[in-house]
């Protein structure tokens, strides 16, 4: 028998005997995303969450609840945003199907910042910035922040918001 008559069938051997017969789904692979234990929080993380709920509650808008989940999400960035020493909303699809897999989060946004020296020099900024104040003041049930410093000391910020 020639070579290329003998390919086609070699091919679908090949396919039959490498294709496997799990019946994961792509949605179950997404719940399988490690989501990182949350770190206790610091006090600037508690004072930003105190700030941004006053201010919706100032707006006539629900106060956010805390959430571990996006807490971890929130930290695995910014030690990643240290790491590259870029502030970036790098990798964000990745952060919003991990949420929505183990948060259940319909929408996920966030705002991120560097450089600040205080909770409310940050909240200050995002508020004075159009498209982080739509975040801050969106239709939202959860959130939470990550804040690490860097080894030169300077604060770099992820907060995430979602509406389960």
């Amino acid at each position: 028998m020639k070579l290329t008559k003998l390919l086609p069938f070699l091919a679908i051997v090949a396919l039959l005997g490498f294709t496997s017969c799990s019946t994961d789904s792509v949605d179950d692979q997404i719940n399988a995303i490690d989501v990182p234990t949350a770190p206790q929080a610091k006090q600037i993380e508690i004072e930003v969450m105190e700030l941004i709920n006053a201010h919706r509650i100032n707006q006539g808008l629900n106060p956010l609840q805390d959430h571990n989940t996006v807490k971890a999400v929130a930290y695995t960035h910014t030690d990643y945003m240290i790491e590259v020493n870029n502030v970036s909303h790098d990798n964000f699809f990745q952060r919003k199907q991990s949420l929505q897999a183990n948060a259940n989060a319909n929408v996920v946004s966030e705002n991120v910042a560097y450089g600040f020296n205080s909770a409310a020099s940050v909240v200050n900024a995002w508020l004075n910035s159009p498209t982080h104040k739509e975040n801050i003041e969106g239709d939202f049930t959860d959130f939470d922040i990550s804040a690490e410093q860097n080894s030169e000391g300077k604060w770099y910020f992820t907060n995430i918001f979602i509406k389960r």
